[in-house]
């Protein structure tokens, strides 16, 4: 499999140009015809071998790593582990690689990396913004259509400037509604509480074809001791938001997020009331939290916007759907799509791995609204395509994001896909996207030697997971994945950190 990962860093390459046939020639964002029939079964062939290697040597795991198991109460069995050199596939350590477990965000590693390939990394979301009558003197005679197309980063910033480029472009009244369209995305198959009973988590917000803010605000609390409070602010406060206080408390900065008594308020509120007191110690703290109001918060933040910037609305802000064939007055672009994947990986982003999903339906399947359902389908149209059929039991898709009971992977199936990418033209995008250990995103605490492992994290309350690329000290570029699944996964994470900083030596003979 020739490819990004072929050899070590820093080796020459001869005879032909780093990235393999594909190279970094095609146009940015362009669509690549599918593989024909024979690259397929190439691939498919090239895939097995792995496969066959990976199994043939599984080899203890190093003592170090036992060492860290026994240590967190948790058995050998539990942990399945693939580790390769990348590009030629060569097995350093194979434990338990056939076994399906919850892949919990290593789930994203699929659905970013078919996105980039599928879209391309130059892609971008459109949300159009369109004028339902004729504009005169600064009155719109008429509603101002909003459209989502899943957009994961129309944020609170970019959202008012929708707003203002509206106003630029001659509109200060509308006569009529603001309408939001929401209707490109299917309802969602679940709620924000259903996972875990803890709607109020950012974690749990539930997809939107017109995710604005991500349906959530950032509450700062600011010590003011000579008045014996401390001042709540929210990200989206404007001008004119009632202040908001809490008690001041002595005492250490511990469990202080108990002691707020967080309750559900009113919409003037911002959705949340928080009772109790705050310790003086703790400083200057933030509190992300989702709005308890997911279904009102669209219509609520644009209102507030639109009256922040001075435009005066006579009718309300409602969902609805946009007439066909209006065209559009201005289009709101948003990052390209390696920029987004970045953010979904780095810090393992939940909702905005979802909306990827759905996008991805939206765009390969015919028409929306796009479901989960639909979602899938073209998740494993592109696996039996791109990489090979699944054995039975190696994947089982759920919701793209890995907030899920449901989703299966192997570990083997999980080391096949990032041997495919090294193959690919996206790979560096991908490579990028990951939390680098030791310094950013999910695995800036990691204890392993810093700067040299590109992994996405997977956490779940009983599954504890690392899957991406190791640059050893003998420059060879390998695939890692490891995954426990037990009650004490938590626990477990120094034995994942033993078993990085093992593949960071080179994976010395044991």
């Amino acid at each position: 499999m020739g490819g990004w990962c072929d050899g070590a860093a820093g080796r020459a390459e001869t005879g032909r140009t780093r990235g393999g046939a594909a190279g970094r020639d095609a146009a940015p964002g362009r669509r690549r015809r599918p593989f024909g029939t024979v690259a397929r079964a190439l691939l498919g062939g090239a895939l097995t071998m792995l496969a066959t290697m990976a199994l043939a040597n599984p080899g203890p795991l190093p003592p170090e790593v036992r060492a860290a198991l026994q240590r967190a109460r948790v058995p050998e069995s539990a942990l399945a582990a693939v580790v390769q050199e990348a590009g030629s596939g060569q097995v350093l350590l194979s434990h338990q690689a056939r076994q399906p477990v919850n892949p919990a965000s290593l789930a994203k590693l699929l659905t970013t990396y078919a996105a980039l390939d599928l879209l391309g990394p130059a892609w971008t979301w459109s949300t159009p913004v369109a004028f339902g009558g004729p504009v005169r003197d600064g009155v719109l005679d008429g509603d101002l259509h909003i459209k989502g197309s899943g957009d994961p980063r129309l944020v609170h910033e970019r959202l008012w400037q929708a707003l203002r480029r509206v106003q630029q472009g001659g509109v200060r009244e509308v006569r009529g509604d603001i309408v939001l369209d929401r209707s490109a995305f299917a309802p969602s198959e679940t709620g924000p509480a259903d996972f875990d009973g803890e709607p109020w988590r950012p974690h749990n917000v539930q997809a939107d074809a017109l995710l604005l803010n991500q349906h959530a605000a950032v509450w700062t609390f600011l010590p003011d001791p000579a008045r014996g409070v401390a001042r709540v602010v929210a990200d989206t406060d404007g001008p004119g938001t009632p202040e908001r206080t809490v008690a001041l408390a002595a005492g250490p900065c511990d469990d202080w997020r108990a002691g707020l008594r967080l309750q559900a308020g009113a919409p003037a509120e911002g959705g949340w009331r928080f009772g109790g007191a705050y310790p003086t110690a703790c400083g200057e703290l933030a509190w992300p939290l989702a709005d308890p109001d997911p279904a009102g918060y669209g219509a609520r933040l644009v209102a507030a916007l639109w009256r922040e910037l001075g435009g005066r609305l006579q009718g309300r802000v409602r969902d609805g759907r946009m007439p066909p064939g209006l065209k559009p007055a201005l289009e709101l672009r948003s990052p390209p799509l390696a920029e987004v994947v970045r953010d979904i990986n780095k810090f393992s982003n939940n909702v905005m791995a979802q909306q990827l999903f759905l996008t991805l339906a939206l765009q390969r399947e015919p028409g929306p609204p796009a479901s989960a359902e639909a979602a899938r389908q073209t998740l494993r149209r592109w696996v039996a395509e791109r990489i090979g059929e699944p054995g039975p039991g190696e994947l089982v898709i759920d919701n793209g994001s890995g907030l899920s009971r449901q989703a299966r992977a192997t570990a083997q199936w999980l080391a096949h896909l990032l041997q495919h990418a090294c193959a690919s033209p996206v790979m560096p995008e991908l490579l990028s996207s990951l939390p680098v250990n030791g310094l950013d995103g999910t695995m800036r605490r990691s204890r392993a030697s810093a700067g040299r492992a590109h992994l996405k994290t997977g956490s779940l309350r009983d599954v504890a997971g690392l899957a991406g690329y190791v640059l050893a000290d003998d420059g060879r570029r390998l695939v890692f994945v490891a995954i426990v699944h037990h009650p004490s996964a938590g626990a477990a994470r120094p034995a994942l950190d033993a078993l990085v900083q093992w593949a960071l030596r080179g994976a010395p003979v044991r």
